[in-house]
């Protein structure tokens, strides 16, 4: 098991920076603003030559039994729960406050080993607040400057001295760390969530987790982080980014949900499927139709979710008629998976995750070449590509440069004069005959090399 350390304090003292110092990425969203980490969020940590897995942490603050700030503390006891050891994270220019004393008091009483970390020390303001926080009972402060990197040293001491020596195994000790296909294939799927505000996001990944791991509020804007959670389904490994939810650009005014939807972006571009989550009180909204097409984009395999089902009356023929629907609204990703689900009762969610492996499936889908070779010619000579200024266009022959997604590279005369609406029909003809549906399909066209280009003309 990975040794795990809790990043813990108030709000605003630095954990998140601390925490992307240590994990060597900005995995967590930073503002000056107190309370911007709200779920607790996991990440694999370096400090030199010690690994270990690290937990930010929401600020440990008072709240209303219920109430979402009440949620953020429950979801840091959780994460103290979990881990070996808690840094305790005080701001010295600031020096020590009630709540630092009071949740001192309660690290003290997880009775786990606690490393007491003076950040903002950079400087000769930082000094009185490190000195300071000796009054906390915690042992010697370490001084630090997340932001700056300064002080890491000092944490790498202290924390050599809590870890267990690592286990050197014989692969390790060889020096062999070559990955086999089968380890490869085995790599969880990486699945990224994305929606409105207020589509379900959260309650869907905890209901598929099977635990309150994400925090939940009617109040829209709960998630500003991208967390990530391991799920595991039919043997089969998956790893779920939820996201923040997607508003019109015109409507994103705060700093914060800047930062949150870029976040949300990053996500979507480190995704290998992305489920578009929708509510079924106002589904294929201009907003869903701009979010589906920023994935098509970005090339990921799609599958477009319908949450809240439960609270929808069913007629004969409901789910049709959305399938309809989204091949009429998503017209480039024409046979999109389209699955019903309700994150509140947990409907649907085994078709979710079923077409989660199918989706993967058809965007990492080659198609052979001599099947690829017959299509073309038949596909050409049922409709020969138009003429352009009374010149014919002629084209050569395709080939399948990658899959993930499926992307094809036509080679032909006159390239940029072949019209989009005949390379629509190729792309819908290659999605129909090798059973290619919603995956975004790349068609690039490239003008084959003319022979006697640079040669001299001959003269009489």
């Amino acid at each position: 098991m990975p040794f795990t350390i809790a990043i813990i304090g108030r709000p605003n003292v630095g954990k998140s920076t601390l925490f992307n110092r240590l994990v060597g990425q900005k995995l967590a969203l930073v503002d000056d603003e107190p309370g911007v980490t709200r779920d607790r969020r996991e990440g694999e940590a370096r400090l030199g030559d010690l690994e270990f897995t690290i937990i930010d942490t929401a600020g440990l603050d008072e709240g209303a039994k219920g109430s979402l700030t009440a949620r953020m503390q429950e979801q840091t006891e959780t994460a103290i729960a979990l881990a070996d050891a808690l840094m305790f994270v005080i701001d010295a220019r600031a020096g020590l406050t009630p709540n630092d004393r009071a949740f001192a008091d309660f690290a003290r009483r997880a009775n786990k080993p606690v490393l007491l970390l003076a950040n903002k020390s950079e400087g000769k303001h930082g000094e009185a607040g490190a000195m300071e926080s000796y009054a906390l009972g915690l042992g010697d402060p370490i001084q630090i400057s997340a932001e700056h990197g300064e002080g890491l040293g000092e944490l790498y001491d202290a924390l050599r001295a809590l870890m267990p020596e690592p286990p050197q195994d014989d692969a390790e000790a060889s020096g062999d760390e070559s990955e086999t296909d089968e380890e490869s294939s085995n790599r969880p799927i990486r699945v990224a969530i994305v929606g409105r505000p207020n589509a379900g996001k959260s309650t869907l990944i905890n209901r598929l987790l099977g635990e309150e791991r994400l925090l939940t509020s009617p109040e829209a804007g709960t998630t500003r982080d991208s967390i990530a959670v391991e799920i595991g389904w039919k043997g089969r490994a998956f790893r779920v980014f939820d996201t923040a939810g997607l508003r019109r650009r015109s409507r994103i005014e705060e700093k914060l949900e800047k930062l949150s939807v870029a976040d949300a972006l990053n996500a979507v571009r480190f995704a290998e499927v992305v489920v578009v989550l929708l509510d079924v009180a106002n589904a294929f909204e201009e907003q869903d139709q701009r979010i589906a097409d920023l994935v098509e984009q970005e090339g990921r395999a799609v599958v477009i979710a319908v949450n809240k089902w439960d609270l929808k009356e069913k007629p004969a023929g409901a789910i049709g008629k959305l399938r309809v629907q989204a091949d009429e609204k998503l017209t480039q990703m024409k046979g999109v998976p389209l699955v019903a689900v309700s994150g509140l009762t947990g409907e649907g969610l085994d078709r979710l995750m079923q077409a989660i492996v199918d989706a993967f499936a058809v965007w990492n889908r080659r198609v052979p070449t001599a099947a690829l070779n017959r299509w073309f010619e038949q596909a050409v000579s049922a409709h020969p590509p138009p003429a352009v200024s009374g010149r014919s266009l002629r084209l050569n022959y395709i080939t399948q440069a990658k899959a993930r997604p499926p992307s094809f590279v036509l080679f032909c005369t006159r390239a940029d004069a072949l019209p989009d609406a005949y390379k629509r029909y190729l792309t819908n003809s290659l999605r129909e005959s090798f059973d290619l549906p919603g995956t975004p399909i790349r068609l690039t066209l490239r003008e084959k090399d003319n022979p006697f280009k640079g040669r001299a003309k001959f003269k009489h």
